[in-house]
């Protein structure tokens, strides 16, 4: 949600609603969960399993309650914007669509018709398909719909590209560095990730810190050459720096709440930056 918001001042739309950000939010909690809850990893020494075997029953209660809320929440703004939807181009229909079809793609393997088709089972190309639908669905929904519900035309430029870019590789950093926590069974089941296919260290120190050296390099570029702010491209740095400093000290085996806290948190802390950011020199 906050990446949604950042995204939104960051291209010059306005806030969603409210209901969209619940939406938002019901949505991407029902997707992660019902991949957890699928899953039949018999081990009893990864504490995220354990937490969803032993509450189960109450998770499977609240995903119903959120199956009705976000059925609820988009039938309302489907009739609430039934005139507008049915003048929506067609290729951007197709865009907004090929997001939801890529996250089913990524589970293929739950789905009957799908067997043996995950993308999640390619382990180099993981990263980049979890960066790509994060980048789309906080990055141009909530730019389309902001622009829907406004009555304004959403015409995407090169600097929002730019930002899906940024937003995707980011993100793809954050799963690469995830996928540490799983060394040991990604070896074993084959799963040639990143970590697995060329070690820890290389992983760390020849790919996620020279691309996110990279991508610094390249909003600094921008940012310079569009005469951006010099305190907004300062706190927008901070989630590079941040990046590469935890980064470094992953060389050392850390406990899942860490992952969860430290490298997730780090989406966070990027939004928080980008929203402080776009009210510098504003106004």
């Amino acid at each position: 949600m906050a990446l949604a918001i950042e995204a939104n001042l960051q291209q010059g739309y306005p806030l969603n609603s409210l209901l969209f950000y619940l939406l938002l939010f019901c949505s991407t909690v029902l997707y992660y969960s019902h991949a957890y809850l699928s899953e039949n990893s018999q081990s009893y020494n990864n504490p995220r399993n354990n937490w969803y075997r032993l509450y189960r029953h109450w998770v499977y209660r609240s995903q119903w309650l959120l199956t009705v809320i976000t059925i609820c929440i988009a039938v309302h703004l489907f009739i609430t914007w039934k005139q507008r939807l049915g003048e929506v181009e067609v290729r951007h229909w197709l865009l907004l669509l090929f997001f939801p079809l890529m996250a089913t793609w990524y589970y293929g393997d739950k789905i009957p018709w799908m067997p043996g088709s995950s993308l999640r089972s390619r382990g180099w190309i993981k990263p980049f398909v979890i960066g790509f639908i994060w980048a789309g669905i906080v990055t141009i929904y909530p730019a389309f719909f902001a622009a829907l519900e406004n009555n304004r035309p959403y015409q995407p430029e090169l600097f929002h590209l730019l930002l899906f870019i940024k937003n995707g590789m980011f993100i793809t950093m954050l799963c690469i560095l995830f996928d540490i926590k799983d060394y040991a069974a990604d070896h074993n089941q084959q799963l040639k990730t990143f970590v697995v296919r060329f070690g820890l260290r290389k992983t760390l120190f020849f790919i996620i810190i020279p691309l996110t050296l990279v991508g610094l390099g390249t909003f600094l570029t921008y940012g310079f050459t569009h005469s951006f702010p010099a305190m907004r491209m300062v706190i927008n740095t901070v989630p590079f720096i941040l990046l590469i400093i935890v980064t470094y000290h992953m060389y050392r085996r850390k406990s899942i709440l860490y992952y969860l806290a430290i490298i997730d948190g780090l989406m966070l802390v990027k939004a928080l930056c980008g929203i402080m950011g776009s009210f510098i020199g504003t106004g």
